[in-house]
């Protein structure tokens, strides 16, 4: 559960490539309005049972099941163990990124944002 989320927490990321977050309706989520206040982000919920408004998230949790069954307990996991499966579902190519991985694009697109700002 969400309960003390910290922008020191998130990495550098441009202010203008952080302007909402978008979840469902689960329980993880009950200190939005706090995580919104202290990241300075909008913070947008899909409708219930409405699985086709959060398409991406719906298929990178499958790609998470492949790791982790439904209903694991995250907490009898080490962090090194999570930071690993992180890493290989971020280094994992997607066909919609035209067979990029989620990590290069979202590298590109800062150095887009930062070669733009200097």
């Amino acid at each position: 559960m969400c309960t003390k989320p910290s922008p020191a927490a998130w990495p550098k990321i441009p202010s203008e490539l952080r302007l909402s977050l978008t979840y469902d309706q689960g329980k993880e989520m009950s200190q939005h309005r706090t995580l919104a206040a202290d990241l300075g982000l909008k913070v947008f919920f899909c409708h219930p049972h409405s699985p086709w408004e959060r398409g991406s998230c719906e298929s990178q949790n499958g790609r998470i099941r492949h790791y982790l069954p439904k209903g694991s307990d995250l907490s009898l996991g080490s962090y090194q163990q999570l930071a690993a499966y992180q890493e290989m579902l971020n280094e994992r190519p997607r066909k919609i990124l035209g067979w990029k991985s989620p990590a290069q694009c979202f590298h590109e697109l800062i150095s887009k944002n930062l070669h733009v700002q200097s």
